[in-house]
């Protein structure tokens, strides 16, 4: 049963392009605050995406002037900041959801969460991360990716390459596996895209429908990052039905089986014989890409990931509820 019959109007804020294109797949109206020059979280309708007529751009100075049933916070600047130079002390009332992308930057394990409130409910993308981020007094909930993908696009594998996606690569360092990157490439032919590829002589950035097609060409799916949430453009390759291989850290650990649907490892050395043996073996990278679509269409599916937020926004709602009678405001 949806706890959400009727449709809901959610401010947010723009930061991660493709979440957000796959967070407006369902009903909801969503409303993005834009500023002149569109500086970082006020973006609106920007980017390659293409936005359903459910997605909003509005001027931030006109943000007070319109109710709203829930504020979806998706950067600690969003929730320190932001809101108190756009939202009214109204508005502020409001149910309110922190998406958290990210696992911990500043240590890895003892990092408080920017948001410390049981008034808030603070949504993780990856068990990892949930794990990692010490959570304070505020209620928790994971929500798995959700992607889809061109019903006529096919994995071939035809191409004897690997393909990695991440963006601004050369200047995101250690953390994103630029070294890795670099060095894998030096035994094992790897293409890169995403923004800045120039930097590293990868072969562009495209818009999704187009990277679909052409990733589908490519042998393997190689992530190189050691440090950060599970990307969508893994979980999107496996629906695709490329085999994957990674570094065993993060939330990659839990998602890929060796043998299975790819290869996770902490040794390069042990990845980069199992990404040449793919790229000796076709008919192996086929099976491994059969075992990462059945995986992914289990648990990336697109209406599962949309339930999960409709879910997500009444609970929001009813603890807003609570608030309001200071039942939580007693519980402090």
């Amino acid at each position: 049963m949806d706890p959400t019959p009727t449709p809901l109007k959610i401010l947010t804020w723009h930061i991660h392009g493709s979440y957000l294109y796959y967070l407006t797949q369902g009903r909801h109206e969503y409303y993005l605050p834009v500023k002149p020059g569109r500086p970082e979280g006020y973006g609106g309708r920007g980017g390659s995406f293409r936005w359903g007529q459910n997605v909003h751009e509005i001027p931030a100075e006109d943000v007070s002037q319109l109710e709203f049933d829930c504020i979806l916070f998706q950067s600690s600047k969003n929730y320190r900041i932001d809101q108190y130079e756009i939202l009214s002390e109204e508005q502020r009332q409001v149910p309110k959801i922190y998406l958290e992308h990210d696992p911990p930057r500043e240590h890895p394990t003892d990092t408080r969460h920017p948001v410390n409130d049981p008034a808030v409910l603070l949504v993780h993308v990856t068990h990892f991360n949930n794990l990692m981020w010490d959570n304070g007094s505020t209620p928790t909930r994971v929500i798995r990716h959700g992607v889809t993908v061109p019903q006529d696009v096919r994995y071939t594998g035809e191409k004897s390459r690997g393909l990695v996606v991440v963006n601004n690569l050369f200047d995101r360092g250690r953390r994103l596996g630029l070294d890795i990157f670099e060095e894998v490439r030096e035994s094992i032919p790897l293409d890169l895209v995403g923004m800045g590829y120039e930097d590293l002589g990868g072969i562009g950035a495209y818009d999704l429908d187009t990277l679909f097609r052409i990733e589908g060409r490519y042998r393997f799916f190689f992530n190189p990052i050691r440090y950060t949430s599970l990307g969508l453009a893994v979980c999107e390759a496996m629906m695709i039905g490329m085999p994957v291989i990674g570094l065993a850290t993060t939330e990659m650990a839990a998602v890929i089986e060796n043998g299975v649907s790819g290869y996770v490892h902490t040794d390069i050395h042990f990845l980069i014989e199992r990404m040449a043996d793919l790229i000796d073996n076709p008919d192996h990278a086929i099976q491994l890409g059969k075992g990462a679509q059945t995986y992914a269409q289990e648990n990336f599916h697109i209406g599962r990931f949309l339930n999960d937020w409709n879910m997500a926004y009444f609970e929001a709602i009813q603890m807003g509820h609570k608030v309001i009678n200071g039942e939580i405001a007693r519980q402090r």
